[in-house]
Order: structure tokens, then sequence, then C-alpha cells
């Protein structure tokens, strides 16, 4: 696949290098971020050209952004949400002048992802995330305080100790943002950006929920193809769009991965795909990661390969979270060996399937 990428946490803060990443076979593409920059600010012309000059130097393409967070302001809808907005327009203008056709985004309140393992052991002795309902049923402190105890010293995605040390507050300030606020909150945001998106040629690519489900009473509006629709009509136009994450839909056994993902790029709505499978523990929906490997979970990568392919698919496409194998133990979810497994799997998909259909 052309658009290959791999995420990548900048030199400061990843184990893993860009020499690394360009030695994966099939790899082109890394997707990256300003880590270091805070929620709401806006993102420094000479920080985004340094990231550039980087990747592009390791002889790699910087033009996916993941994530530009979302302040929790535009979230819960307070007055000063404006303010905020108004940074992320810029933010949106000055990555597109350095090349960048794609961010990836979510609108999950407080929590971004959730796992309550982040080093679940495997009967071949690797470890992975796994996600048990029952461990979520009371304090959200100990979620916070597990994930960060056990985190290996990296701060994670979605989870700045600055924001969540006021998690009570935090907790206190979205008490009257329901479903249908927190999505009436998203198309006030979208209406604002689209626009500057539209102008820059930059698309936004919302996040599925992960898991897909609410959490500790919080709402989730992102789950299903029902929620797609929904988001997918409150601006009508193709810079809103989706980053389908095999492993977060289908963390729902409900939700047809391979048909979500062929309604949704045949009318070119989903410019990023995130792929990784998970195997089911139990029927109450729990989970842990697995190799990307059809057969390692419950997924089923060939038809989710096969779906991208048959509606001419020509996005971006990255491996997701990966197990801790051959003795690695860096950031929980992001080595480099089962990653670089994974996209040797996904690209080996794409060419039998691609060589079976001439």
């Amino acid at each position: 696949m052309k658009n290959m990428g791999f995420r990548w946490y900048g030199a400061k803060d990843d184990a893993i290098s860009l020499q690394d990443i360009r030695q994966i076979p099939g790899t082109t593409q890394v997707v990256g971020a300003l880590f270091d920059i805070p929620v709401g600010e806006v993102w420094p012309n000479d920080e985004i050209a340094a990231l550039k000059q980087e990747v592009t130097e390791a002889g790699l393409k910087l033009e996916v952004i993941e994530s530009v967070n979302i302040h929790d302001d535009i979230k819960i809808g307070l007055p000063s949400r404006d303010q905020y907005i108004e940074n992320y327009q810029q933010t949106i203008r000055n990555l597109s002048a350095y090349g960048i056709k794609v961010i990836c985004y979510n609108f999950m309140p407080i929590f971004d992802w959730v796992r309550t393992d982040l080093h679940f052991p495997l009967a071949d002795g690797s470890t992975d995330l796994a996600f048990q309902h029952q461990k979520v049923e009371g304090d959200p402190e100990d979620i916070l305080r597990s994930v960060q105890d056990n985190s290996n010293g990296y701060i994670l995605p979605g989870w700045e100790p600055e924001r969540l040390a006021q998690l009570k507050e935090l907790f206190a300030a979205y008490k009257d943002v329901d479903a249908q606020k927190l999505t009436e909150n998203l198309k006030y945001f979208l209406d604002a950006i689209i626009p500057v998106c539209e102008e820059c040629d930059v698309r936004m690519a919302m996040h599925p929920d992960d898991p897909p489900r609410p959490l500790f009473g919080l709402p989730r509006i992102y789950k299903n193809r029902e929620d797609m629709l929904t988001i997918e009509q409150l601006h009508e136009s193709p810079y809103n769009a989706f980053t389908i994450c095999t492993g977060s839909l289908g963390e729902n056994p409900a939700n047809d991965v391979p048909a979500i993902i062929r309604e949704f790029v045949a009318k070119d709505r989903a410019p990023f795909i995130h792929a990784r499978n998970i195997k089911f523990m139990g029927t109450e929906g729990d989970f842990h990661e697995s190799a990307h490997l059809s057969s390692a979970g419950s997924l089923d990568m060939y038809e989710i390969m096969k779906a991208l392919y048959d509606t001419g698919f020509d996005g971006y496409i990255r491996p997701d979270h990966g197990r801790d194998i051959w003795g690695e133990n860096g950031r929980p979810g992001y080595g480099l060996y089962d990653r670089a497994l994974g996209i040797s799997y996904l690209n080996g998909l794409w060419e039998a399937i691609e060589k079976g259909n001439k």
C-alpha cells in the first residue's frame, strides 16, 4: 500500500528512531504530532517545520497528524471555546503550509482510549492491552492511577497528566453534557473549522470512541454506523470525515467493520485507517488486543483489507497497537517489533488481494 504509515512520538520521547521506521518494508509515512504543545494552543510554524524536515531527511513523508487534541471547553460548550476554536483554525492553516493533508482527532470527554490492563499476559509470553468492563465500574481515579503507574514512564496519548490532575473538576464540568449536548458542541466546532479545512485542503478524520461504549457516565458519540451517519450530517462536506479504527469499532461485536469500510470509503468519507485486531474474552464485550493476524483475534483482517481494496481506498493507513514481544518494554501498545510485523502482514494481504484481482 502506497501510504502505509507508522505512528511516531518524536526523537525526544520515542525509543524508536526514524531510521528504524525507514527499515520497515513498504512504510512511506510517519504519523506524527507535536506532543509538547498544551491542548488548545496554536501549533507554531517553526516546530512544525522542524518536525517536517526531520521526517523528510529520514526518507519518509509527513502528511497525517495524530492528534491535534480538542480542548475540553469546546467539548463542554463553554463561552471560552471560541478562542480555542480560533487557535485550532490557525493550527490547521499552519499544518497545511507544511503539506499536512489529514488531521486525526477525537471528541471523547475527559478520557481518550481506556484500557484496564496495559500488560495483559498472553499464552506465548507476550503482553498487550486489555479491557474488562467490571474494572471501570468504580472510581475513575483508579483507572487513572493504573494507567500512570504502568505506562513504563511514558506519557500516553490522551492521558496528559497536567489535565487529568484536575479529574474531579473535569467530571463536574461535564455533569450536564449528555450525548445530545456533546453532539451539538461537535457541530459548533465543525461549522467553525470545516470552511478553513476546505480553504487549506486539510481533512478532519474523527477517531471512534475506544471502547465504543459510555464510561463513568460520560457520553460517547462515535460508536457505530448510526453515529457516523449522524456526524456526517452535522456538516455535509468531505472534509468532515472519519478515521476508521478497526479495533475500536470492532470492540463492539455488533459492528460489521468491513461493511462500515465499504460504505464510508466508497463515498470518500474515510481518508485514514487504523488497522488492528482484538480478541474477545467472554460475553460482556471484554477484550484484549492481539497480533494483527486474523487467526490471532476475533476480526477478519482479510475481509477488512479486501473491503479497502474493493472500494478503491487510496488514503492513509497504519498498524495500530502492537504487543510487547522479544523483550521490548517501551510505550505500551506502541513498540517497534509487533507493529512492524503488522505492517508486513497487512502489506502481504494487500498484495495477495491485488494480484488475485488482476
